[in-house]
């Protein structure tokens, strides 16, 4: 295949065993792990866990990735769209909620044809932010749940941490086709069953940009419609050291100025204290489950 499933629509050969683009994935998926996960928003991971599915490569550059073994050195085995499927129905007879695809950007045209008939429980679609419009509109149906984040208002540090300029403009334009798709939240017995979670992480000395996303979501969606989670488990990862301002943990005064602007927008959802900045969030990526 010739790729543009992602905002880069870098045009890169994809084969079954290679891929030449920024994601470096093959046309077939690539994954690292599949296993139940506690560790996400309460509606998602419920009490039996969210059946989450790592896939491999990313279409972004974050220095500071947590998941950097698989997003930048590609660890993971390749397997076949029939057993991505069969991965599915494993992770549900284990009592997953939901079925949780996390970084699935570069492997929609997997999503999608694995998605053809429905699944019992609902879809997460767990990416970064980066995700073209035109894309998601090819999985509308198919995902019940978008779960992205978003990294950056400003586009000099979207290019310096992420290495895509275009991030800010390319998160919010999929954020509201997501949006449009699923509408307003809307839970059953606690549980998420359709809706947005935004996510942001809240970068050492970068309240102001954590203040610009709030500023967005607040202004483009009404009371409750969607979720906001403000994530403070940032530790330095990756490539953090070679940036002096993120070689730091987030103090715990700017996770409470943070919370605090969040109360004062009225933002509905999640918001971890600092300690959560643990490494033991990570999750092992040993091909469990693949």
């Amino acid at each position: 295949m010739i790729c543009n499933l992602c905002p880069r629509q870098c045009g890169a050969l994809r084969t079954q065993t290679e891929g030449q683009g920024r994601c470096r994935m093959p046309e077939a998926p690539v994954v690292a792990r599949a296993a139940l996960h506690m560790w996400e928003e309460p509606p998602i991971s419920g009490t039996k866990g969210s059946g989450t599915v790592f896939f491999s490569g990313c279409s972004l550059g974050c220095v500071f990735c947590q998941n950097e073994q698989i997003s930048h050195r590609d660890f993971g085995k390749p397997i076949t769209v029939e057993r991505l499927r069969a991965i599915f129905f494993e992770l549900i007879a284990q009592g997953a909620h939901n079925i949780n695809l996390v970084n699935p950007t570069h492997y929609a045209h997997v999503v999608r044809s694995a998605l053809e008939e429905p699944l019992p429980v609902p879809v997460v679609w767990n990416s970064g932010g980066y995700d073209r419009v035109e894309t998601l509109k090819a999985l509308e149906g198919r995902v019940q749940i978008y779960l992205p984040d978003y990294k950056y208002r400003t586009a000099d540090y979207a290019g310096r941490y992420s290495d895509a300029p275009d991030y800010p403009q390319a998160a919010e334009a999929a954020i509201l086709e997501m949006f449009r798709q699923t509408g307003p939240v809307c839970y059953e017995n606690g549980l998420l069953k359709q809706g947005i979670i935004i996510r942001h992480l809240l970068l050492p000395g970068r309240l102001a940009e954590a203040k610009g996303v709030m500023d967005w979501v607040a202004e483009h969606f009404g009371p409750g419609e969607v979720l906001f989670s403000l994530m403070s488990q940032y530790i330095p990862w990756g490539r953090a050291a070679e940036f002096p301002e993120l070689n730091r943990r987030v103090r715990p005064s700017e996770v409470r100025a943070a919370e605090a602007y969040m109360a004062d927008l009225g933002l509905e959802g999640f918001a971890q204290g600092a300690e959560s900045a643990q490494s033991e969030y990570i999750p092992p990526f040993d091909l469990t489950g693949v």
